[in-house]
């Protein structure tokens, strides 16, 4: 799709869009018809593509993916615009900046701590995010936002948060609050399940003098010929039996 084939109205929209991401996206996407995930990485230095898109899809414009052949003969994704009159269905405005006050509620609440994987943070390196994707249930229409719909989370577990919600149908086809609500990236303490499949999870940071403890716990799954993961799942299991035992 170039440029003269879409509606005046809509090239109109998309110029209007000044954040230095999106704005880049869409103006390769004006020229050139779509970008990929390559191009993102190799001429505008974005090494997490999907990102890049999200910006684009989060200030109202509607943008689909697809397959092309990439320069070493293998298929990647690329993008390019979807239908326009999608973006006079929903949030023409685009996303809309999170107040300060938000956060300030979020670290009154719960302290300056990820709430995916529980460690304590410096609040400048806390981030907030929708609890429920934006790209699924939008901004709240209230003026005053409540905090609830929201969660302080570190870099790590926000770039972990994003690429599973991206892979998911629910975030990409069926758009059910619903489910993003149920899910363990938005309620880690109460969920269902994880990108819509049964899933059980707990993220556990070893910290400070913890790390020690560590050390020792990978020394023993490496005895064992194991994974951390799959030793700390065996010691938890033997637990449990002899738990079941004494009682």
């Amino acid at each position: 799709m170039t440029e003269p084939e879409l509606p005046p109205e809509f090239i109109e929209f998309v110029r209007r869009i000044q954040s230095k991401r999106p704005r880049t996206v869409i103006e390769h996407i004006l020229e050139y018809g779509y970008i990929t995930t390559e191009e993102l990485k190799t001429v505008y230095g974005y090494n997490h593509p999907p990102r890049a898109a999200r910006d684009v899809r989060e200030q109202g414009v509607p943008l689909i993916s697809f397959r092309v052949i990439g320069s070493d003969g293998r298929k990647i994704s690329a993008y390019k615009f979807g239908d326009p009159a999608e973006i006079l269905k929903d949030r023409t405005g685009g996303r809309k900046t999170i107040p300060k006050k938000i956060k300030d509620r979020l670290i009154k609440e719960y302290g300056n701590q990820c709430a995916i994987c529980l460690e304590e943070y410096d609040s400048a390196h806390l981030q907030v995010d929708h609890r429920v994707p934006y790209q699924v249930a939008g901004d709240q229409d209230s003026a005053e936002r409540l905090a609830s719909a929201y969660m302080l989370l570190c870099g790590s577990c926000n770039r972990a948060k994003s690429w599973t919600c991206e892979q998911c149908s629910n975030w990409r086809d069926l758009k059910s609050v619903e489910t993003c609500a149920s899910c363990y990236w938005a309620n880690p303490t109460s969920y269902e399940h994880i990108a819509m499949k049964t899933i059980r999870r707990i993220d556990i940071v070893w910290s400070q003098e913890e790390t020690a403890a560590f050390d020792v716990i990978k020394k023993l799954a490496e005895l064992d010929d194991r994974t951390v993961q799959d030793y700390i799942k065996a010691v938890l299991a033997r637990h449990l039996r002899s738990q079941d035992r004494q009682e």
